[in-house]
This record gives C-alpha cells, sequence and structure tokens, in this order.
C-alpha cells in the first residue's frame, strides 16, 4: 500500500500563493509508492487543482453535514465535490478544541462526506492533561466509536492521529508512540481495521522516514512544514521511501 503523506495547509495560501507553491513543488515520487494529498482552503482548490504539476489529490479541511440550507460561512460535502475535492478532513483538533465540534457532529461530518462521494480523514487524538492521566485509550475508543457507524454501509475513510500536545508545540510522539496509538485505533475500528491510520504532530522532513517506518503508520498528516514546497518535497520522498514497508492496512 503506498504510504500516505497529506498537507493540511489551514488558513493559509489563497489561489496566488497556491499556484506559485505548485510550480515549486516537483517531488519525484512514484505514485506506486506515496499519494499525495492537499487539505486546501476551500476558495483555492481550483487553483490547485489546474497548477499541481505532479499527481495530487485535494481535500477540504471541514464540511457540514446539511447538504444545504441558511448556514453561512459553511460549505456542504456535496459542493466540496463538485469544486473538485476528493478528501475532506473531519473533527481536526483545531475543529474540536477552537471551535468546540464534538463529537457527535464529526460523526454527522463523516456520514456526509460518505454521502457525497468523498473519503474522510477523520481525525482523533488526545489532549496533554489526558495523556498524563493514563486516559489515551479511553479518549481514542471513545473518538471512534463516535463516527462507526456513519461507515457502517461502506465507504473509503481514512483516520489521522493527532496527539494534541504535538500540534504546533515542536513536541513528537515517537514512532513506538505512533505504533501504540495506532494499534489502539486500528483494535477499536473492529472489522474495519484495514482503513490507513495517519499520525500527525509536528511532523517534519527530519522525523518523517522514521515515523512512515514504523509499524502500524501507513502516512502522515502534516501542517506547518507542508506549507514550504521545498520541506514538503523532502517529506514527500520519505513517504516515497518508506512506500512498501510493513505497516498498517490497505485502503478502507
Amino acid at each position: 500500500m503506498p504510504k500516505v503523506v497529506a498537507g493540511n495547509w489551514k488558513m493559509h495560501y489563497g489561489p496566488a500563493e497556491t499556484a506559485n507553491y505548485f510550480a515549486r513543488f516537483r517531488p519525484d515520487a512514484n505514485p506506486e509508492s506515496v499519494s499525495l494529498i492537499f487539505f486546501v482552503a476551500g476558495l483555492s482548490l481550483h487553483a490547485a487543482k489546474t497548477s499541481a504539476r505532479v499527481p495530487v489529490e485535494l481535500g477540504v479541511q471541514s464540511i457540514h453535514w446539511e447538504p444545504s440550507g441558511a448556514l453561512t460561512g459553511e460549505t456542504s460535502a456535496e459542493m466540496a465535490a463538485e469544486a473538485g475535492a476528493s478528501f475532506a478532513l473531519v473533527g481536526h483538533s483545531e475543529r474540536r478544541h477552537v471551535f468546540g465540534e464534538t463529537d457527535a457532529e464529526v460523526g454527522r461530518k463523516v456520514a456526509a462526506a460518505v454521502r457525497a462521494g468523498l473519503v474522510p480523514v477523520v481525525c482523533v487524538g488526545e489532549l496533554l492533561e489526558e495523556r498524563r492521566a493514563g486516559r489515551l485509550a479511553e479518549v481514542l475508543r471513545r473518538q471512534v466509536s463516535a463516527f462507526l457507524p456513519s461507515l457502517q454501509g461502506g465507504g473509503r475513510f481514512m483516520v489521522a492521529y493527532e496527539p494534541v500536545w504535538a500540534i504546533g508545540t515542536g513536541e513528537t510522539a515517537t514512532p513506538q508512540d505512533a505504533s501504540d496509538a495506532h494499534g489502539i485505533v486500528r483494535e477499536a475500528l473492529g472489522e474495519l481495521g484495514r482503513a490507513p491510520i495517519l499520525y500527525g504532530g509536528s511532523v517534519k522532513s527530519g522525523n518523517a522516514t522514521a515515523l512512515m517506518s514504523a509499524p502500524d503508520v501507513d502516512g502522515v498528516l502534516v501542517g506547518g512544514a507542508s506549507l514550504d514546497p521545498e520541506v514538503f518535497t523532502k517529506i514527500a520522498m520519505a513517504g516515497d521511501s518508506a512506500g512498501g514497508s510493513t505497516g498498517g492496512g490497505s485502503a478502507g
């Protein structure tokens, strides 16, 4: 299975900056070894689609569970798909802890993504105080159980494990930490446990190879380091070199 290298640009890069980025992003990666996904700002989807010079797939950073309605500022899964997205981030730590998104809302968004033909990349992960209290497994199992019913009808999906304490802090889980957490997630997924599980939390070019070579780590979800095309090229090439190593399951 190809390693997944996904970049989450968050609230960065409008259309002109997006076109400039892809003019500089040209990793010589084998598509059979690494799959590249960019979660760009919704307004930059078209620019990304028309300016990418290597095979990439595109996603949006959030969706609403309703297909339409009086919901100012929201984007439906159907709109995202029509605009060219194939993936949708759901339940990112910032959506949960800055915008107050609940486990139940994450489940509804997963169902909406599947309904619209998008591949949801569902984010889970613990806070520092939860980790220190020994509640890692409890938190991950609760978050997984909240969206599992939305996938019982089938459809591809991925999970991204984000240790919240390691996002933008410079702290990074060790490859063993990542493998342990991914094992908990895979067990919680039950019969759906062959889905790819990505690690996200201060991924850099210097640790990407070790993380993606760890057991049960099928790829990475990269935040800040994905904003530099040269750095992200190095991470993409790390995924290329790690592709085919022993890890988790196939695309769900």
